[in-house]
């Protein structure tokens, strides 16, 4: 590679000088809702012609006009539109340019940026740093560090296949440039100030390389419990013994067991098709999703086939993957895209690719989503108390810092923050537009959420109860606050962590959380509460009459209420408990008898007859707006199993999968009134908790 540098040239530049003056930026009163504009900044450019006439460009995402304040003696401010510049001249000397974004709120942000007019022969300080991208395959990246002199902005020239692109930064900014082919080129950086002459940097066959394999593992894949999940490949499961990955089909492909710094992943190259033979037939009709992650240094299409024994080749059925180049491509295919087609999931025994070029494929496995309703499921806020977060150096404690009870109110952007566990195994953090912002985010304080720590990743977790661990899966995901990560505190919101693992204790009939982080220097601890709906809990049918009843209209019972003495014949009823867990399970508990009715059989108590036995995993959400409560799960139900949303059972094989009743409390909470339209009628339901 060869270097030509500080060749200076005389240039002279005729400037286009564009009216920013009366234009119609419209109303900023009709949207109440958007966040302050974010990635605020300005471009200058300077005239080579000694006069001074710098042009200011600012940039914002989410600005619908900016403020410009020049930094001299000028007492006018200018106001300018997204695209557009305004154009101004200076005397020789350094300032300081405020950029001010303002929202369609009419929210701001602002920021100042340092501007140097010299009618001084500008000069590079440390040479222009001339890289290839570490994660795109082939595209460049030319920065002039911020130690020239006399200097404002730099022009890059690259050229490829004689079309030449000059690409501008302010000096101490980077420009890029993605190329359509490896090799070796000619790039230009030249250094411009206001003086006429200006000074260029060259490099010769600088060589612009490729990248031909992943340089990072797939995503992190969510903790599931064995019974959730088939994996055929991937280091985050077990995986079925005995599969073959390189069956010898006939192919033209190029299998190589590749690994990149322990992390096992299949490369086929000279893709033509590819087989994988599983260790032993699957049956994954009880899985509802399939998940492959797949990379390619080029874009690309390749079609994927899940292959049941003995299916003929007309009846295979396929997915296509399209795949984007220089990234790990992550696929999660509805088992229902192959039943729909008529594909037979019940005997799986091999996956066969079809395509072109190399592929690196990981985490190829089937799932679903929890079979059992998570104990964490919620959701969750700090506790409002002093040391609801804390850090010292020893586990639990709080030596170093702790959050004071003024905190509370002073930080309530953070203590409002909610953490929601849900039952499929996704978590989000809800951050409702505002968080609370520390140093290496921004400005400390309450403030816009930054990302990828504002709650818009796709995100899962994994308790251990057994381990007492928790997992939050999804970069930017985080319990307590975002800083703390498995063995370290960031400096920098790019460096997010894929998942974050806790210590994790419940307590407080598990409706409080204490966790534990040791981020490699000491230990952060963080308490959060659940938020209980007042339906959690354990409930009676209330011991009195009229507590079940119904009739042809809201309010009118006339048709059947049990009678007091019903309470005692039926005792046998009147004791079964309808159970809301905080975690958003349901449960039907009997204990071995409850009242049958004739069409489940003999009229009386008896034993509970499936599927209303409480065998069934359930679960219940309660719309405190609509004032509904919906229980889940076939053969769950609240007060009878009879009625259900539209009609009566006439058989027990016929049970809903769910049913909906209209909810009022009363007594401080302590009493339940439901009622269930069933076509005909109306049943109403008292219960007492």
């Amino acid at each position: 590679m060869k270097v030509l540098k500080y060749f200076l040239s005389a240039i002279l530049i005729v400037a286009t000088i564009w009216s920013c003056t009366d234009e119609d930026f419209g109303s900023l009163d009709f949207l109440s809702t958007a966040t302050p504009p974010t990635n605020v900044s300005a471009l200058f450019k300077v005239t080579q012609d000694n006069t001074g006439l710098v042009s200011i460009a600012p940039t914002g995402e989410g600005a619908v006009y900016f403020e410009v304040k020049y930094g001299d003696a000028t007492s006018s401010v200018a106001r300018v539109a997204p695209g557009k510049l305004v154009n101004h001249t200076y005397a020789e000397g350094n300032y300081t340019v405020t950029i001010s974004a303002y929202g369609i709120t009419g929210s701001k942000t602002e920021v100042t940026k340092d501007l140097v007019v010299s009618f001084q022969t500008p000069e590079f300080g440390t040479d222009p740093i001339i890289a290839n991208d570490a994660a795109k395959s082939k595209k460049v990246n030319v920065t002039v560090p911020n130690d020239t002199k006399y200097a404002v902005f730099f022009e890059v020239y690259f050229v490829e296949n004689g079309v030449e692109t000059i690409k501008s930064a302010n000096v101490g900014d980077t420009v890029s440039y993605q190329y359509a082919n490896a090799g070796l080129y000619t790039i230009k950086v030249v250094l411009k100030g206001a003086a006429i002459a200006t000074v260029e940097f060259i490099v010769t066959d600088f060589e612009v390389t490729e990248i031909l394999q992943p340089i990072n593992s797939a995503p992190t894949q969510p903790g599931r419990v064995a019974t959730d999940y088939i994996s055929i490949f991937s280091n985050a499961y077990t995986n079925v013994a005995g599969s073959d990955f390189n069956p010898f089909w006939w192919q033209n492909t190029i299998y190589t067991a590749f690994d990149l710094n322990g992390d096992a992943m299949l490369q086929y190259s000279n893709l033509n098709y590819q087989g994988i033979q599983i260790g032993t037939a699957q049956n994954v009709t009880s899985m509802e999703t399939l998940h492959i992650d797949v990379w390619s240094a080029v874009a690309n299409n390749v079609k994927f086939f899940p292959l049941p024994v003995g299916i003929a080749a007309e009846n295979e059925k396929f997915y296509t993957l399209n795949l984007l180049a220089d990234q790990w491509n992550s696929f999660d295919i509805p088992l229902s895209y192959f039943t729909d087609q008529g594909l037979a999931l019940d005997n799986i025994h091999q996956f066969k690719f079809e395509g072109t070029g190399t592929i690196f494929v990981d985490n190829i496995y089937f799932y679903k989503a929890p079979s059992v309703p998570s104990i964490l499921a919620g959701s969750w806020k700090l506790a409002p108390i002093a040391y609801a977060l804390k850090v010292g150096p020893t586990y639990g404690s709080g030596d170093w810092w702790g959050n004071s009870a003024a905190d509370v109110t002073t930080r309530a952007c953070l203590f409002d923050d909610e953490y929601v566990f849900a039952n499929d195994g996704s978590f989000k953090n809800m951050l409702g537009g505002s968080t609370w912002i520390e140093g290496w985010q921004g400005t400390e304080g309450c403030g816009t959420p930054v990302a990828p720590h504002n709650g818009t990743v796709s995100s899962s977790f994994f308790y251990d109860e057994t381990a007492g661990k928790l997992t939050i899966t999804g970069k930017g995901a985080y319990l307590g606050i975002p800083k703390p990560y498995s063995g370290g505190e960031l400096s920098t919101p790019a460096n997010a962590p894929d998942s974050i693992t806790y210590d994790v204790m419940l307590s407080n009939n598990n409706n409080t959380m204490t966790l534990v982080l040791y981020y490699g220097a000491g230990f952060w601890t963080f308490e959060l509460v659940r938020e209980v709906s007042p339906i959690v809990g354990n409930w009676k049918l209330a011991p009195e009459a009229g507590a079940l009843a119904v009739g042809p209209a809201l309010g009118n019972y006339s048709w059947w209420g049990n009678s007091a003495g019903d309470v005692t014949t039926r005792a046998c009823l009147f004791d079964d408990e309808y159970v809301f867990a905080a975690n958003g399970s349901f449960s039907n508990v009997q204990d071995g008898s409850t009242w049958i009715e004739g069409w489940q059989g003999v009229e009386g108590c008896g034993t509970p007859v499936a599927p209303h036995n409480g065998s069934a995993i359930a679960t219940y959400s309660y719309n405190e707006t609509e004032g509904t409560v919906t229980v889940t799960g076939t053969g769950a139900y609240l007060g009878l199993p009879k009625p259900y949303n539209g009609g009566e059972l006439s058989s027990p094989a016929n049970a809903p999968g769910s049913i909906t009743y209209d909810v009022a409390f009363s007594d401080g909470g302590n009493t339940m009134t439901l009622v269930l339209f069933y076509g005909s009628g109306y049943w109403s339901f008292k219960l007492v908790k």
